[in-house]
């Protein structure tokens, strides 16, 4: 297998994931799950999932689809990468055990489906919140829990995003 073969590997269909979750969770190792656009791959990112990963054994990464993103409000030029290309970047990155795609505007269904050990997001969130209209709410922290799960934030790196960038851009 050449390694790019081995990163296109890493992406997966939703029940080739599920597939490997349970054989993971077989053996015993903690599934973490994260998701976003990653449309600019930058070091906030890079910090973000290394400190995911350190949460369990695996990182699975969910990425908005193209359509997706278009629906998240984002800049009418978003998303730059297409999914694919976001993926594979995503695959590349050591820690990354999993890269799917999902196209609905959250991942709830996804989370319920393969259901994590650990779900992981931002520090814009917040792990305590339960209200599902609040911003800082979690999708799928409910679900999470109720199996047993647990959900976490991680800090971002200061001065580093995809919106940031654009705008120096400018």
């Amino acid at each position: 297998m050449t390694r790019f073969e081995y990163l296109k590997d890493k992406l997966v269909s939703q029940e080739e994931a599920r597939r490997r979750i349970v054989a993971w969770k077989l053996k015993g190792e903690k599934v973490c799950f994260t998701n976003g656009c990653f449309d600019i791959l930058h070091l906030g990112h890079i910090h973000y999932l290394a400190a995911s990963a350190e949460f369990g054994n695996r990182l699975i990464v969910a990425v908005n689809s193209d359509d997706s993103v278009k629906k998240l409000n984002k800049a009418d030029n978003r998303p730059i990468n297409t999914e694919e290309a976001r993926m594979l970047l995503i695959a590349a990155l050591g820690f990354v055990d999993l890269v799917l795609v999902f196209n609905e505007q959250t991942p709830l269904d996804l989370i319920k489906y393969l259901q994590p050990d650990i779900l992981l997001k931002g520090s814009d969130y917040d792990a305590a919140e339960n209200d599902s209209l609040n911003s800082k709410y979690i999708v799928g922290s409910k679900e999470v829990i109720s199996y047993g799960g647990s959900v976490s934030t991680v800090d971002f790196l200061p001065g580093y995003s995809t919106t940031l960038i654009l705008h120096k851009g400018n």
